[in-house]
């Protein structure tokens, strides 16, 4: 098959690494532009460009998918199939109608379910037991297009956004190596969406980020580990931010009588806090202008006690 691969960040990388280490090198790669990054904001190429460029893959990176002089190029490659993964931008009627077997898009859910920019973060944020890959054919919709082939994986307590994400990518990977064979093939079967059951994934906001302890402890544990390790869950300690890394859901634990947000004991397995129903007990933090470090690092060096108050920054 002659195929051309859509994509920019790590997700998409692996995906395009799996191609050709099945023997589906693309002839060429469509990906997100260089850009700034670091205290010097020296121009950074996408995971899926660098990836490309060492494997001698032709790289594009059009300002605008509708700009003619890119849709000549792209023709010219006469592609069977377009292989899309996390690219960043909506692709117009013009690519969809291309190629043999049209635009095939591997996106990081059980659609219809979590359409959007934060399928991944959404499904852990909201306590989902499990989500997948959804390989589908693309349509002009947003996610909507018809279904190829899912694959499902198991969310764990342990899980966070870090682990899901490093797992989906792998499952995407060998969802499209075995759809581009049931194309190949003509047995690939496609399985309209219910619009019933679609769900949208909105992007992560600033407003996501912070903890009210107000919430349950199941809850706010669900939300550190959607976002861990970015861009992280946090409160307010003594006027500064506090990232919350990891905590393990106290949900028995009695804290009648406390103020959520305050703190019911510290001793080194870690510094447990009420909330709006049963207690968390916090293992790991990411205090500002800090390291990464364990909650016992932590205790030693910030002078917290049992009676502190750890402040949800928008209550």
């Amino acid at each position: 098959m002659r195929i051309v691969f859509m994509g920019t960040p790590d997700f998409s990388k692996t995906v395009l690494k799996t191609l050709c280490e099945n023997g589906n090198t693309p002839i060429a790669v469509v990906t997100g532009a260089d850009k700034p990054a670091g205290r010097g904001y020296n121009l950074m190429q996408s995971a899926v460009k660098k990836y490309a460029l060492e494997q001698k893959i032709e790289v594009m990176q059009p300002e605008k998918l509708s700009d003619p002089i890119f849709f000549e190029k792209l023709s010219s490659f006469d592609p069977d199939v377009i292989i899309v993964v996390a690219y960043g931008k909506i692709l117009p009627e013009s690519v969809l109608n291309l190629p043999k077997y049209g635009c095939i898009n591997a996106h990081a859910s059980l659609l219809p379910m979590y359409r959007g920019a934060a399928p991944m973060q959404r499904a852990i944020m909201d306590g989902k037991s499990e989500t997948g890959v959804t390989i589908m054919k693309m349509d002009k919709g947003l996610d909507t297009g018809d279904m190829i082939l899912t694959l499902k994986t198991a969310i764990s307590d342990e899980d966070n956004f870090e682990t899901v994400h490093d797992r989906l990518s792998k499952l995407s990977g060998e969802g499209v190596i075995n759809v581009l064979k049931l194309l190949e093939k003509g047995e690939a079967t496609f399985t309209a969406q219910d619009e019933k059951k679609a769900t949208y994934a909105e992007k992560i906001s600033k407003s996501d980020e912070i903890i009210n302890f107000y919430r349950t402890a199941k809850e706010i544990s669900c939300q550190i580990r959607a976002l861990t390790p970015f861009p992280f869950a946090y409160c307010m300690f003594n006027g500064k931010k506090l990232k919350i890394t990891k905590a393990d859901v106290l949900s028995d634990f009695d804290a009648k009588g406390k103020n959520p947000g305050e703190i019911i004991s510290v001793n080194k397995n870690g510094i447990t806090v009420a909330t709006g129903k049963g207690a968390l007990l916090i293992t790991e933090v990411f205090p500002e202008s800090k390291r990464r470090m364990n909650v016992c690092d932590f205790i030693n060096g910030a002078k917290i006690r049992q009676g502190d108050i750890l402040i949800s920054a928008n209550y």
